[in-house]
């Protein structure tokens, strides 16, 4: 007999399951002892091994000699994490910094930030639809459109090159209306590793400035590109410029703590007094959702940003794992020419920056790989570099070329 109590919720449909996660379920339950993921964005060492820092064991150990009570943090977070946040993105002595034109949110993770924005600027921006580049990272269109915001997209991958179709893309970006919100990578971007020069930012700025336009800045990945400073370039230029923006940043990648969920939201304003009235709402979105954010990750990452020491080590660490990033690349590249002679162009894997490559590859070629060679790959061919070591980098380009030839 069917109640009304028991159809209660029987409409909703089954979760098709996140693809990179539920490719991760597969790839546990693969039995092959030469299985490769490649799949899911995380860094991994030259074991394969999700690393932990010196840096950060040497803060939490500290730590422990300081134990206490656990009370809620403010809706904003930790004022000395926030206070290195700023100092990281945009530098201690930015007049943006010292001028307090900075609001800034410890956030659950980067994906935390997108949402708190994404929801302040649905209730700001109402009419505002947010432009994301062609191809990004599937969870901002999700994010996004969860929060009620139109998602349309911009062109920015060239598949033909392996590189940015820039002059498409800015002249997209000059047709926007006015506060068109635009969700930018500052660099290593995700899922192509093709990111813009220095130069091609300066040319952006602009179009951004004089078309009104309200540009949102993922960078999930500071380290991973060039430098810690320089991976902050185009905030810089921006600030500098006298942009009021969005930045979205996390702690998971480059401190490899993907399970304490730490990141923040900055949002660089005109002046003092919008930027606390923009911190108060901030903190109003925040009270609406999951009232206050967790402590303890945030204090070993304060500790590690806020002390010169730990930072000298943790600047070193993010080198050493930016430096193996290129040498997979390197390897993977020469391992390629070297079976392919000249019949196939990959230096798309020496001019991509970060984690990701887009190799091209369509979805019959990657199931190809994961059912022939135990090579795991997500559909859309994005292949995340920190997943190949030296034991494995000559096994992924066989497979590799044995599914594009």
């Amino acid at each position: 007999m069917t109640t009304a109590a028991s159809a209660l919720f029987t409409h909703v449909p089954p979760y098709a399951g996140d693809p990179i996660l539920s490719l991760m379920e597969s790839f546990q339950a693969d039995t092959r002892a030469d299985k490769v993921s490649l799949s899911i964005g995380v860094y991994f060492d030259n074991a394969g091994r999700l690393p932990m820092l010196p840096s950060v064991r040497r803060a939490e150990t500290a730590l422990l000699s300081n134990i206490g009570p656990r009370p809620y943090l403010p809706i904003e977070g930790m004022a000395a994490y926030r206070s290195a946040v700023q100092t990281l993105l945009l530098g201690a002595e930015h007049e943006a910094v010292t001028g307090g034109r900075v609001a800034t949110l410890q956030t659950l993770g980067g994906s935390g930030a997108l949402k708190v924005g994404a929801d302040f600027l649905h209730r700001y921006y109402p009419e505002s639809n947010v432009w994301v580049s062609d191809p990004t990272w599937e969870n901002h269109h999700a994010m996004f459109a969860g929060a009620g915001l139109k998602v349309d997209t911009y062109p920015y991958y060239d598949p033909a090159t392996g590189g940015l179709r820039f002059d498409a893309m800015l002249a997209k970006l000059r047709t926007l209306p006015r506060h068109s919100v635009v969700l930018l990578h500052a660099c290593c971007h995700n899922p192509t590793g093709v990111d813009l020069s220095d130069a091609q930012w300066q040319e952006l700025i602009p179009v951004l400035r004089d078309g009104g336009l309200i540009p949102f800045v993922d960078i999930a990945y500071q380290g991973f590109g060039d430098g810690l400073v320089e991976d902050t370039f185009a905030l810089r230029a921006m600030a500098d410029a006298g942009l009021q923006f969005l930045i979205a940043n996390s702690f998971s990648k480059n401190f490899s703590m993907y399970g304490e969920r730490c990141g923040g939201l900055s949002v660089v304003c005109a002046d003092r007094a919008t930027t606390e009235a923009v911190l108060g709402q901030l903190k109003a979105t925040v009270r609406a959702n999951y009232s206050t954010p967790p402590t303890h990750g945030a204090r070993v990452i304060e500790r590690v940003l806020n002390d010169a020491e730990l930072f000298a080590m943790w600047t070193a660490e993010t080198a050493e794992m930016r430096g193996r990033i290129r040498a997979m690349r390197e390897q993977l590249h020469a391992a390629l020419n070297a079976i392919f002679q000249g019949r196939h162009n990959v230096d798309y894997l020496l001019s991509q920056r970060g984690m990701f490559s887009y190799t091209g590859l369509n979805k019959t070629q990657v199931a190809q790989l994961r059912d022939d060679h135990a090579v795991y790959l997500v559909g859309s061919g994005r292949l995340c570099v920190s997943g190949l070591t030296t034991d494995n980098v000559e096994h992924v380009a066989r497979a590799m070329a044995a599914v594009m030839e």
